[in-house]
């Protein structure tokens, strides 16, 4: 890993997921800091930084494929304040969301939903309305 792309990855992350995405690093620190490490290198020093989709597409798609796969609400959670923090509106959060029930099931869309409004309600954004 070179530090240029770990300092890039670094501030990237900071960027779009602030202290959501520190406490993920932080959390890894004394079991796998090369897990870390390769999540700010390659997963935002080299895909994130990528400039061929705005960081608020790029969160549509990763609250659509982690919904789709299930079981990785915390991993979600940490997407939902990305989302947030890259200009997505919790109405907009909530529309992919439910569209994803089409393709992922409700169970998955339910779960989904749950980890949002958690992260709403922590960030004083309940109740969404939608125009």
């Amino acid at each position: 890993m070179t530090d240029e792309r770990f300092e890039r990855g670094l501030k990237t992350l900071n960027a779009i997921d602030g202290e959501s995405g520190q406490r993920v690093l932080d959390n890894l620190a004394d079991v796998s800091p090369a897990l870390a490490e390769a999540v700010v290198s390659w997963g935002f020093g080299e895909i994130y930084a990528r400039p061929g989709l705005p960081p608020r597409d790029r969160q549509l798609v990763t609250l659509g494929m982690l919904t789709a796969l299930g079981g990785c609400e915390p991993q979600l959670e940490v997407h939902v304040n990305a989302s947030l923090n890259v200009g997505l509106t919790p109405a907009e959060i909530i529309e992919a969301l439910l569209h994803s029930a089409v393709y992922c099931g409700f169970p998955k869309a339910l779960n989904a939903t749950f980890t949002a409004k958690k992260v709403f309600a922590e960030r004083g954004l309940l109740p969404v309305t939608t125009d």
